[in-house]
């Protein structure tokens, strides 16, 4: 879940405040604060981003697992395909 504070430095990267229990304080004079409304678009917009790449974090656990390298070399010795077989199975299993 993307928060107001993530939304904020999204919006403003440099600028100085704090966030506590959804209130903010704003710090820094020399940048406008952004509106709720300008907040909660950007939320919104972070969620779809984040939620777009769910087949990719899955992917990268399960690519995490393997001992890639090793599994090449032994296809490449043996004249076998076990780590493209497996790499095509992850991304059969999260499609983009």
């Amino acid at each position: 879940m993307i928060t107001k504070f993530e939304a904020i430095r999204s919006l403003e990267p440099t600028a100085s405040f704090s966030e506590k229990d959804g209130v903010v304080t704003w710090i820094d004079k020399s940048v406008n604060q952004p509106t709720e409304a300008e907040i909660q678009a950007e939320i919104t917009k972070l969620q779809a981003e984040y939620d777009s790449q769910d087949y990719a974090r899955k992917r990268k656990a399960e690519y995490n697992k393997l001992n890639q390298y090793e599994m090449m070399f032994d296809d490449k010795r043996d004249g076998t395909t076990t780590w493209v077989e497996k790499i095509n199975e992850i991304k059969s299993r999260y499609p983009k």
